[in-house]
């Protein structure tokens, strides 16, 4: 019940900041220029204190109804994030953020800096190694990536540092051999709980026919 309070008056508070933000703006675009003469400003001034003040009141009860009839019609409902944990709090702030959680969302390849590009091609080697089918092309692989991340901490162009480590060739194929004999075992582990069931239909097959010959 707390849970669903908290998310329904963080609900409220954004849609209140975007009403209030929209009417300061529009308040603003729409502000008469200052009067030349001294005395007529302060006499306006006079007179537009009440109703300043009776504008700001109208103001908040229209945002305040506006919210309450958005959230009768579920407008706040199931919003992109709700219920969720807000991400990167513990990281230091990036200034090329947008690009690089475009980046690692959507794993585009050979986009922005190296340190974006590598990070993310880093995310995805350990899928293209264990999809990769013989030993030579796996180091390859992992040569030409681990020459990548060499040669962009040689440049320094700017931008972010380049933290993505290289790999260790030796122990990456260790893993994959390991990987690769686990699967052939599980593989063969299949076959033979296949040919077992195959076995057992038989002989249950065979024991009907028998029974049926003997009716007979």
């Amino acid at each position: 019940m707390a849970d669903g309070t908290g998310r329904s008056d963080s609900k409220v508070n954004a849609a209140r900041y975007r009403v209030d933000r929209l009417a300061n703006e529009t308040e603003a675009a729409g502000e008469a220029p200052e009067s030349a003469d001294a005395s007529a400003g302060a006499s306006a001034d006079e007179g537009s204190g009440a109703a300043g003040r009776s504008t700001v009141e109208a103001r908040a009860q229209f945002v305040e109804t506006s919210i309450q009839q958005a959230i009768r019609r579920g407008e706040f409902d199931n919003l992109p994030g709700a219920g969720k944990p807000l991400t990167n709090l513990q990281q230091t702030y990036d200034p090329d953020w947008w690009i690089r959680q475009k980046i690692e969302r959507e794993r585009l390849t050979g986009l922005g800096p190296p340190a974006l590009t590598l990070r993310t091609e880093n995310a995805g080697l350990d899928a293209r190694i264990a999809a990769t089918t013989t030993e030579h092309a796996v180091r390859v692989l992992l040569e030409e990536f681990n020459a990548r991340v060499v040669e962009a901490r040689r440049q320094l162009q700017g931008g972010p540092p380049v933290v993505t480590p290289t790999r260790d060739v030796d122990e990456e194929l260790a893993r994959w051999r390991e990987t690769r004999l686990a699967r052939q075992r599980e593989r063969e582990a299949e076959r033979e709980r296949d040919e077992a069931e195959r076995a057992a239909l038989t002989r249950r097959e065979r024991r009907r026919r028998a029974r049926r010959a003997g009716r007979t």
